[in-house]
């Protein structure tokens, strides 16, 4: 059962530990690495969300994945978590830990969806005008490329949302021909 309370307070405590250390910069960059193990092997994942696992096992399997890619500090906090038993946790304090530190440095994510690969002048310029209108001085742009937009881009900066899509233009126009005032409606 997820848990956003706990996850930000271990992630908090890592990235304070970590500045106090002299290595954010390696435990962010392994804390991206152990998100993406996290995302892409749904058997990882399910093994740390196990109840049937000992914690032990784990501990032993999490050491054998992350061995040679992790720093020093990164292990230790694994094996902690482990200990307390929050190894389940894991995915979410990764997610955690790498918020707080893009809140931390000013990092501002935005999610651009295009229809087909954008250039990189394309998005050098909505990246430049992202940065003017939200008054943003470092912006990290996270692509996906989706073709049921047909044409055009959606752009995500936080909860804000701009669908310039193609498939957006063709939805308000099927919805305007659904309440067409010109046809006369015969009951």
């Amino acid at each position: 059962m997820p848990n956003p309370r706990l996850a930000a307070r271990y992630a908090k405590s890592l990235l304070d530990f970590s500045v106090e250390k002299g290595q954010l910069e390696q435990v962010y960059a392994d804390m991206q690495w152990l998100q993406e193990v996290c995302k892409s092997s749904r058997d990882f994942a399910n093994m740390l969300r196990s109840p049937i696992i000992k914690s032990d096992v784990k501990g032993k399997i999490i050491r054998a994945v992350t061995q040679t890619h992790l720093s020093e500090l990164t292990s230790a906090f694994n094996q902690l978590l482990v200990t307390k038993n929050r190894e389940s946790y894991l995915p979410e304090i990764c997610s955690a830990f790498i918020k707080t530190y893009k809140e931390q440095k000013g990092i501002k994510t935005v999610h651009l969806t295009t229809a087909s690969p954008a250039t990189t002048e394309v998005k050098q310029s909505i990246l430049d005008q992202v940065k003017k209108s939200g008054g943003y001085t470092q912006v990290e742009l996270q692509e996906k490329v989706d073709p049921a937009l047909i044409g055009g881009f959606v752009l995500q900066v936080d909860d804000k949302l701009i669908d310039a899509s193609v498939a957006y233009d063709l939805k308000a126009i099927a919805k305007q021909f659904e309440n067409n005032d010109f046809v006369y409606k015969i009951k």
